[in-house]
């Protein structure tokens, strides 16, 4: 069932989930980080995907063609997948993901987000120049930019790993910034234990934690 996230039509909103390397990244004991990574980015792709009225792609930092084409693999057809500046990947992602009034950038590794905290997001950004959820970890789970890109926003350059205090320390007024419900990443064991095993969804990361 898709879940709706507002009124506008899809050339307004855009989502692209943004997928890191998987070198030097987490993954549960015993499970390749590789087939982690691909795991996770294919159940956020899925959550974002079941969106209604949102244009979906997939970024990939820093990745070759080969790299593009194993993530696209996860993908519907049709969904645009490419590959983004390690240095600067969510703005980046925004700027290639096509004409919109507004851009989110979600983090590969939130399987279980719900699709109602992507629809706040483009609320806040009705308003805002950037909405953010922000994880429990201190990172960012997702980042919402409005287009066009704001002349603070491009010079900060934030990236999921960048500190909400910075942020606010940057921005030129008030309401530039917004904050919307947190979630988590799967970036430690710790986090596993936040999945709920009786919800819907995560198919595929839920596969690679039944088997080693």
């Amino acid at each position: 069932m898709s879940s709706e996230v507002g009124s506008s039509s899809a050339e307004d909103r855009r989502v692209v989930v943004l997928v890191v390397p998987s070198a030097g990244t987490w993954a549960p004991p015993g499970r390749s980080s590789d087939a982690w990574r691909l795991a996770l980015a294919e159940d956020t792709y899925e959550v974002l995907a079941a969106l209604d009225r949102v244009d979906v792609a997939v970024a990939v930092a820093g990745g070759d063609d080969a790299a593009v084409a194993e993530v696209g693999a996860l993908t519907w057809p049709g969904t645009p997948v490419y590959a983004v500046d390690a240095a600067r990947p969510v703005l980046d992602a925004v700027a290639l993901a096509g004409p919109a009034a507004a851009v989110v950038a979600v983090s590969h590794d939130v399987p279980d987000l719900p699709g109602l905290l992507i629809g706040k997001l483009f609320r806040a950004l009705s308003s805002a120049d950037v909405a953010v959820t922000p994880a429990e970890d201190g990172t960012f789970a997702a980042i919402g930019v409005n287009i066009p890109t704001a002349e603070w926003v491009v010079a900060a350059g934030p990236t999921f790993d960048t500190l909400l205090s910075e942020l606010e320390s940057l921005k030129p007024r008030r309401h530039a910034v917004a904050v919307g419900p947190g979630w988590h990443r799967l970036r430690s064991a710790a986090d596993i234990a936040r999945l709920d095993p009786g919800l819907e969804g995560w198919d595929a990361t839920r596969s690679i934690l039944r088997h080693s």
